[in-house]
């Protein structure tokens, strides 16, 4: 058997400061013990020590226990009988000890940061204690209300500083729930007027909807009568003409009638039978050229600038020209129509619809009494302004009618088509006096030369090819074009030809000399048309890149680089789609005409 071995017999806790002052007991840190045994198995007292069997429920849960229990686990064991176990110790008081002067000072310079001041005084303060100068009732005790009104004035002064703070926070929110207040107010006015303005207005749109509807049928019947008004007055001016044309010839005649002198020739002319008209002849013989001689200085078209914008029609604009001796300008369309207005004020005179397919090109007779037009439904149709009706339809096309021409004279008309032909139509007798084969792809342009009867055509075989209109033979071939002819155009002049292609390439042709007499780069976008102005030194393009191409000629065509480089006059900037066709005022070349896909026509100047 071990004997048990006794680790403690008592023990006893006091200050390690001062443990003989009962105010400070319990409140060290250090343990002291007053007696500690320890017994041995080999000690050699004559106590007979028996071993006791010890169970698991019997050790603590630390494994020792004090005397006490021990001597009461030995009597339950054996029997006997136990006393309770003794109540517990009670524990001292805990007295708080008054603090000395000398503390409550130090403690005061701690806590205000005085810490010079701090140790000046406790220099002194020992240099008096170890001189022995300081009395007992000089470093007593500080009495307990000084400590208490000390400890509520800490308080007072931490909740001045928090009221303080409070107040400010207080402050602030009053001042922006005062602001938010007046915003709200704000807010809320303004939303009242908007609410009472809207109101206003929705009642004002509500009686201009009923009172636009009153109008409505008045303002289309005036538009009818304008029209109308605008058709009649058209229609009286070329009857004006007609008749003042009329008249001179009356005059004329019976002038020639007074120099025969008599009245039998007089009755004998006016009783003669007229010959039977079986159409008209085309003229052996060139007339002379009143453009060869003109001394005119060319207009200055790089200043040229957009002056006019009218929307012509409800979809694009393929062709547009100008009347030979009025102010007066004519549009073809996609939407099957087409529109005569007025320059520059943008007035509609005219319209006509007949065709069942998309216009594609147009033109006034050079006496201005009719106009031309070329279709996608494979005819050409004659319109007379006097009757304002459709005169003539040529249906000898078989595939889409790209574009027309007026000979000089007025009496035949010149159509190119798809179908690889161009014909020649007699417009007195109604018929097609000669067809011109020799494309080989589609003819995309045709005109004739001035006062001439030779013909030029552009065709999508990429060459230009000229044609004697009385024997319906080519006359000469130009080749240089690698893509597809667009358009041609000749000098008022009729020396030189220009033609377009898809690459933008333009060609001046010198038909004298039957040979390229330059060559103008407008790409790299398509060259659409073109058109020479009254002295044939500027020729105008329309490009595919919405914009008007102006070009000196005689310059193109110099020696020098630099020259060239200038030929280039200006760019007109203003249409939103390609430039389908374009045209010079034809009497003092005040002013181009364009058109566009963008459905509208503008003027330059």
């Amino acid at each position: 058997t071990r004997a048990r071995r006794v680790r403690e017999m008592a023990t006893r806790h006091f200050s390690a400061s001062s443990p003989e002052d009962p105010a400070e007991l319990g409140s060290g840190d250090e343990t002291f013990y007053l007696e500690q045994v320890t017994i041995d198995d080999d000690d050699d007292d004559e106590y007979e020590y028996e071993g006791v069997e010890l169970e698991d429920d019997d050790l603590t849960d630390e494994g020792e226990e004090d005397l006490d229990q021990a001597l009461r686990t030995l009597k339950l064991k054996q029997g006997m009988a136990v006393d309770h176990a003794p109540p517990p110790p009670e524990r001292p008081e805990m007295q708080e000890r008054p603090e000395v002067v000398d503390d409550f000072i130090r403690n005061f310079l701690r806590k205000v940061g005085l810490h010079h001041t701090l140790d000046s005084f406790q220099r002194e303060w020992y240099a008096l204690q170890q001189e022995g100068k300081l009395k007992e009732e000089d470093v007593g005790s500080v009495p307990d209300v000084y400590l208490r009104n000390q400890y509520l004035r800490d308080e007072v002064k931490v909740m001045k500083e928090k009221v303080e703070k409070m107040e400010a926070i207080a402050n602030k929110a009053r001042s922006t729930w005062d602001k938010f207040r007046k915003e709200r107010d704000f807010h809320k006015m303004h939303h009242k007027r908007v609410v009472q303005e809207k109101n206003k207005l929705v009642t004002d749109l509500k009686r201009l909807k009923n009172h636009y509807a009153e109008y409505e049928p008045t303002l289309g019947a005036m538009r009818k009568k304008y029209e109308a008004a605008m058709k009649e007055k058209m229609m009286m001016k070329l009857e004006r003409d007609r008749l003042k044309a009329k008249v001179g010839a009356l005059e004329a005649q019976v002038s020639q009638l007074e120099a025969i002198g008599s009245a039998a020739e007089l009755e004998e002319v006016t009783t003669r039978p007229r010959p039977r008209q079986t159409g008209a002849m085309l003229p052996r013989q060139p007339r002379p050229n009143p453009y060869i001689g003109l001394s005119e200085e060319p207009r200055a078209v790089e200043a040229f600038s957009l002056q006019t914008t009218s929307s012509a029609h409800a979809v694009g604009v393929a062709a547009v020209t100008h009347h030979p001796t009025k102010q007066i300008i004519a549009t073809a369309s996609d939407d099957c129509s087409w529109k005569m207005w007025t320059v520059p004020a943008g007035e509609l005179v005219m319209s006509g619809e007949g065709h069942t397919d998309w216009l594609s090109s147009i033109e006034f007779h050079p006496h201005g009494s009719h106009l031309a037009t070329g279709s996608g439904d494979c005819t050409v149709k004659l319109w007379d302004f006097r009757t304002a009706s459709c005169s003539a339809t040529f249906s000898d096309h078989t595939q889409a009618v790209w574009d027309v021409a007026w000979h000089d004279l007025g009496d035949f008309l010149v159509s190119a088509s798809m179908d690889h032909t161009a014909k020649l139509w007699d417009t007195v007798a109604g018929k097609c006096k000669a067809t011109f084969r020799g494309h080989v792809d589609s003819i995309n342009s045709v005109c004739f030369q001035p006062f001439s009867e030779n013909l030029c055509t552009g065709s999508g075989d990429k060459t230009v090819s000229l044609w004697d209109c009385r024997t319906a033979l080519c006359i000469q071939t130009f080749y240089g074009h690698v893509n597809a002819v667009s358009s041609v155009a000749f000098s008022h002049r009729g020396d030189r030809v220009a033609s377009t292609d898809a690459d933008g390439v333009v060609k001046l042709w010198d038909v004298r000399k039957v040979t390229e007499f330059c060559q103008i780069y407008a790409g790299p976008h398509p060259a659409n048309h073109c058109a020479f102005d009254r002295t044939g030194s500027i020729l105008a393009v329309a490009s595919d890149d919405g914009t008007v191409k102006v070009f000196n000629t005689e310059t193109a065509a110099s020696e020098s680089l630099e020259e060239r480089a200038g030929a280039h006059l200006s760019d007109l900037r203003g249409h939103d789609e390609p430039v389908q066709s374009l045209c010079f005022e034809p009497n003092t070349n005040r002013y181009i005409i364009s058109c566009s896909s963008d459905a509208s026509y503008r003027v330059w100047f």
